[in-house]
């Protein structure tokens, strides 16, 4: 991202900095009963569902400051807070003032109202591995329609000393979702030590048949700017609180947390090799660091060292025991490798540490599919649907179950549900396409097809069975288009081969359809679909023989 650092002159913000040298740590639900007092949500009056989040640092009398992430106020030149009572107020009107350099922006509201107002914290006192927590109010989704207060915990990844770009120096393992940005990292005593603003997403490992993600590789560290670099660009805040400065520049070594944080920001930028020389700095400095082993096996697997990666995955395992990720990952190598009954054994385990991760039966689910047991299959994601009602892919997977068992009638509900829960996935609507040809229902396959193609335009599989639904509605010419489409997007595509015969057929053009048999079989016998391959010759045969 590329945020605007142009100078201002900053507000004076008095804020008070609460020591507590013995203070005792609150319980998580202390720790959001705190957040939410504070935490507001920042919406664009032009575009409602354009939203972020904030928190309010400072009262004056019915002036309150809110401090935000920059890239949350600047796509509109109005904004509206909604305080936690829901209440709805403007913005100071032309009252957006973006920090120097880091991507944080100070912005005001009036009320008559008294609000909470956030404690500092001490930012450098918060070392990986101590408690964080992250509150924010999530955009709207089909799925939420109205804004909610939404608290995280989790733990700090990373504490640098040498901020990256924009000022983020804070990772932290905490699930986060849009809408987030702005919003306060607290510590475990409900002190504001961070503002959230990125996040990193993970990546998904993809299966031939059901093409979607089946584990979650975890490079997804969220990060904060430090409220001390916030703290260290407010003069004011700097005389009120006697936060003393170097007259000299003093250049230390960097930390592991720094060597962390680079890695993690080469790896976003595609610079693997430097990801893997930083992580393995941060081994040598810290040998106990799961996340760098973790990060390391995510990107060797994806360079293709299988076997360097199961390596990591192991002293992942034997740091930390009860890393679920590593289990799911490491039962998804197994998985690629053939070795289902150890994959099975793999995802047993992830579920044995976690019960109710959701994504660790999908897998296992999968995986019992593979071996043939479809009712297994259908309890693993009855049980995942169990730990998430709104679980796309295990609705999605269950629903070819169900169509394996010829339960045409619930495969359909499950897909129905999928796409419901996440409307712009192809996957969803192309699934649905193809119970519903299974179901004689050629029209509504077709308008599924027709909206899967239109979300991704270069799946081959859709475009042949679209073919078929036009064929089978005597739509010899839309058939041939499609069956073209699907050639052009994959020239060995033997079904689409042996679909549009049957149509070169119906509309007598007997030669191009020999061609495309001939064609078809060959594949057929490249690919070991020998018995196919021989009937299709057979009919070949029997074709030239009518000439």
């Amino acid at each position: 991202m590329n945020y605007s650092a142009r100078m201002t002159v900053l507000l004076g913000v008095s804020v008070a900095l609460v020591q507590i040298q013995s203070a005792q740590a609150l319980t998580k639900v202390e720790v959001s009963k705190v957040a939410q007092t504070v935490t507001v949500m920042i919406q664009n009056a032009q575009n409602p569902h354009d939203s972020g989040s904030g928190i309010i640092i400072k009262q004056d009398g019915q002036t309150y400051t809110v401090l935000t992430a920059k890239h949350v106020v600047q796509q509109s030149p109005t904004y509206k807070v909604m305080t936690p009572d829901k209440q709805l107020y403007p913005m100071v009107k032309g009252f957006i003032q973006p920090l120097p350099e880091v991507d944080l922006a100070l912005v005001q509201f009036k009320s008559v109202k008294s609000y909470g107002v956030a404690k500092m914290g001490d930012s450098a006192q918060s070392p990986a591995g101590s408690a964080s927590f992250v509150a924010g109010f999530p955009g709207t989704t089909q799925v939420r329609s109205q804004p909610e207060y939404y608290f995280t915990s989790g733990e700090i990844a990373a504490n640098g000393s040498r901020p990256n770009k924009d000022g983020y120096a804070l990772a932290y393992s905490n699930p986060t979702l849009p809408g987030m940005s702005g919003g306060p990292v607290l510590n475990e005593l409900g002190e504001l030590i961070g503002i959230h603003g990125r996040a990193e997403r993970a990546e998904r490992l993809q299966n031939s048949r059901f093409r979607d993600d089946i584990a979650v590789l975890k490079t997804e560290f969220n990060y904060a700017i430090p409220i001390n670099t916030f703290l260290s660009l407010t003069p004011q805040l700097n005389n009120y609180l006697a936060l003393k400065t170097s007259s000299t520049s003093v250049t230390s070594a960097p930390k592991a947390d720094d060597f962390f944080l680079q890695a993690n920001a080469k790896y976003e930028a595609g610079n693997l090799k430097g990801a893997i020389a930083d992580y393995s700095q941060v081994i040598k400095l810290n040998p106990q660091n799961v996340n760098s082993y973790f990060n390391l096996a995510v990107i060797k697997e994806k360079l293709g060292d299988k076997q360097g990666a199961m390596t990591d995955y192991d002293r992942v395992i034997k740091i930390d025991p009860n890393d679920v990720d590593a289990y799911l990952n490491r039962g998804n190598l197994l998985q690629e490798a053939g070795d289902l009954q150890g994959a099975l054994a793999e995802f047993s385990l992830a579920i044995k540490v976690k019960p109710n991760r959701p994504e660790a039966y999908v897998n296992r689910g999968l995986v019992k599919y593979k071996l043939n047991d479809r009712q297994g299959a259908i309890a693993d994601y009855d049980l995942a649907i169990k730990a998430n009602p709104n679980y796309r892919l295990a609705y999605n997977n269950r629903g070819w179950a169900k169509a394996d068992l010829d339960d045409n009638q619930g495969a359909l509900a499950d897909f129905d549900r999928a796409v419901q829960i996440d409307p712009n996935s192809y996957l969803g609507y192309f699934n649905r396409a193809n119970i519903r040809r299974k179901l004689n229902d050629d029209r509504g396959a077709l308008e599924d097809y027709d909206k899967s193609i239109n979300l991704k335009s270069d799946n081959a599989e859709a475009y042949n069975n679209r073919g078929l639904a036009q064929n089978k509605l005597n739509n010899a010419r839309g058939a041939l288009n499609d069956f073209n489409k699907a050639l052009s997007l994959n020239p060995n595509f033997a079904d689409a081969y042996y679909n549009r015969s049957a149509v070169y057929l119906a509309v007598k053009n007997r030669s191009a359809a020999a061609t495309d048999l001939r064609t078809a079989a060959k594949l057929y016998q490249q690919q070991g679909r020998k018995q196919e391959s021989a009937k299709i010759l057979n009919s070949v045969w029997q074709l030239e023989k009518k000439k």
